[in-house]
């Protein structure tokens, strides 16, 4: 008879209690994605070293893309720094792209290399992963051999999954029956538009992917689905709360006898409890309480809920909408309407720097911008505004953006400067050439070659051109643009490298050295391993070690967001109005930024794709609609932002 199955430490879950009516799987959460990498990284060990003691395999389920990269890092602390061994482990990923060879830079047998498997000692015949290589009328064969590879080894003990804004877990896309094993499946064209930046364009993203099944993951023992930042919020409430449906292939883990969805706050924020939590119970029971900040939130999202302005709410709207705790603690409906008006009408200031005479005037403002065009997307009229009104304004491009500029875009470049050279003489020159084989290179490029270092260069100073362009049409003198060229953002594999110290002393010389009043930085943290969060935690890290030089405590930290995850209307501490003349500025800015994709990936499913400068346009508009409706002065368009404190 085989030995049982050790006990393995299950996790702990965290304040569960408030959503359990609504929530239909067990929800953990965590304050942020490391966190919730290392505890999910901790379950693997506990199980690896428990089956190490009684002499056997371990089975692991494993996933690919950023959100699981953090489990990865700290099974590879444990093995370099505690001596935990994978001698025994044997792994299965999920899926991979078909086809695609194991070296192209967006290959899933690449990433695993680079991220989990170069850095520990398990055996290289106990890796398994689709093979984006086989043959087509050898894959019905390679798939029924995988199902067969999973068997013989007993089993997967535990298995991760990220989610897809489609809700597939895997690459198994709507539609997908419970039943269903490791096959070859066609791609929902929201999968695609979302991988489209790895492969420089939506075109060269594979149609077909090989897929472990709905049934292969549910006959895991054990499931974690990981899912971090605010992009991933709404498809989390519908795998959570929502029914089992083919459609939302994540729900079916609600039928799983040991799955949990391990979630940071940013992705949990669409669940009831935490979204609407005086829904899911009295506040005081669950550790919150009425203070303005959860007023606030209440009373716009009922005003929003039944359009309705706030100053003609009744006591009848709070009751009858579940806030009639709010309304008898700090009622009557009269006060409750006064008291956020009056606190949301303080947020909209057409002065974000402030005025002559009413302290320091003119301020050092420093905006940062993780790419070059973030800023101009979010904040461009802020931006040009605070030039305009005397502000010495200086912008801080954290990385060089090489990685979004498309191969076509750098051959037009290297055209032209190949062409200009023999224009001038020049064919024999050294330059000449050295232009000439950078366009061979750049012609017998395939997107799934990574960049070689004077290519990324060259994308660079593509982006440098074009941040210059917008910076003139915002007021900006050219002398006051820093590119930073942080080290983070050029690791030159499959993602970035960990922020260090040589990023840290970037901005903090920058600090020092500018000294400013106000500080405007990126907010949006879809990606725990992107280059926005990797930027702010750089930010975050330096602001911590500049807090007691002297001009750190009078300035103000402001967060901006991007058109396709705007800040809440709760959520905002400032809002500055743009006129129909300066939108249209704002658009011409983010205009100059021409090497990007002009379409963003992010658009819903069954929604075309969008041009960059409409989803800005379309998310200043919407915010001002939204003051709008809440009975306050309507404007053309409002650009939003959150006070950052400490």
């Amino acid at each position: 008879m085989a030995n049982p199955t050790p006990q393995i430490p299950q996790l702990v879950p965290i304040a569960t209690e408030p959503g359990s009516r609504f929530e239909r799987i067990p929800v953990t959460l965590f304050a942020n994605s490391r966190e919730a990498s290392r505890r999910v990284a901790l379950e693997f060990a506990n199980l690896i070293r428990a089956k190490q003691m009684l002499g056997q395999t371990a089975v692991l389920g494993l996933a690919t893309g950023s959100t699981p990269i953090g489990v990865y890092q700290e099974l590879v602390r444990m093995h370099r720094e505690e001596g935990l061994s994978f001698r025994n482990v044997v792994t299965f990923n999920l899926d991979e792209y078909f086809p695609i060879s194991a070296t192209a830079a967006q290959s899933y047998r690449r990433f695993m290399t680079e991220h989990l498997f170069a850095h520990i000692d398990i055996p290289d015949a106990q890796i398994h992963i689709p093979d984006g290589t086989v043959p087509p009328e050898g894959v019905a064969a390679f798939c029924t051999a995988y199902e067969q590879a999973i068997v013989q080894a007993g089993g997967i003990d535990i298995q991760i999954l990220g989610i897809g804004r489609t809700g597939h877990i895997g690459f198994n896309e709507p539609g997908s029956l419970k039943k269903s094993l490791t096959r070859l499946i066609k791609l929902d064209d929201l999968t695609r538009r979302d991988a489209a930046k790895d492969f420089q364009g939506v075109e060269n993203v594979p149609t077909r992917a090989i897929t472990m099944g709905v049934k292969s993951i549910l006959n895991a023992r054990r499931v974690f689905l990981l899912a971090f930042g605010e992009h991933k919020a709404a498809i989390i409430r519908t795998a959570v709360e929502g029914d089992v449906t083919s459609a939302v292939t994540a729900s079916f883990l609600q039928e799983h006898d040991n799955a949990c969805f391990i979630l940071d706050i940013a992705a949990a924020q669409d669940l009831t409890r935490v979204k609407t939590p005086w829904l899911a119970g009295s506040l005081q029971d669950n550790n919150l309480s009425w203070d303005a900040a959860m007023t606030r939130r209440a009373v716009t999202w009922l005003a929003l809920k039944i359009g309705r302005p706030i100053l003609k709410l009744t006591d009848r709207d709070y009751n009858e909408n579940g806030l009639h705790e709010l309304l008898n603690e700090h009622g009557p409906a009269y006060d409750l309407n006064l008291q956020v008006f009056r606190s949301t009408q303080g947020t909209i200031t057409g002065w974000p720097g402030g005025k002559a005479g009413t302290g320091v005037f003119p301020k050092r403002v420093l905006i940062f911008t993780p790419h070059p065009d973030d800023g101009f997307i979010s904040m461009g009229g802020t931006l040009r505004r605070l030039a305009q009104q005397g502000h010495e304004v200086h912008f801080a491009i954290q990385t060089n953006g090489c990685g979004a500029v498309g191969d076509d875009i750098a051959l037009r470049y290297v055209e032209f400067q190949r062409d200009y050279a023999a224009l001038q003489g020049e064919n024999t020159h050294p330059t000449h050439e050295a232009w000439s084989i950078l366009a061979s290179e750049l012609i017998e490029k395939t997107p799934a070659t990574a960049d070689s270092p004077s290519l990324r260069a060259l994308k660079g100073l593509v982006r440098r051109g074009e941040a210059r362009a917008a910076a003139r049409i915002a007021g900006i003198p050219i002398e006051r643009l820093h590119f930073l060229e942080m080290p983070f953002y050029l690791a030159g594999g499959t993602s970035k490298r960990p922020v260090e110290s040589a990023d840290i002393a970037i901005i903090h010389d920058l600090l020092t050295t500018i000294q400013p009043h106000q500080i405007y930085a990126a907010g949006d943290l879809g990606d725990p391993h992107g280059t926005h969060r990797l930027a702010l935690e750089a930010l975050e890290r330096t602001r911590q070690l500049t807090a007691t030089q002297p001009w750190a405590s009078d300035c103000a930290w402001w967060l901006y967001r991007s058109p396709w995850q705007e800040w809440a209307v709760h959520e905002i501490d400032m809002a500055v109005p743009l006129s129909p003349d300066e939108l249209a500025t704002k658009i011409r800015g983010i205009c100059q930024h021409q090497s990007q994709r002009t379409q963003t990936p992010l658009a819903t499913a069954g929604e075309n794709p969008r041009e960059v400068w409409q989803q800005a346009e379309t998310a200043n508009h919407a915010t001002s609609a939204i003051y709008d409706k809440l009975g306050l002065a309507e404007y053309e368009a409002i650009e939003a932002f959150k006070r950052w404190l400490p």
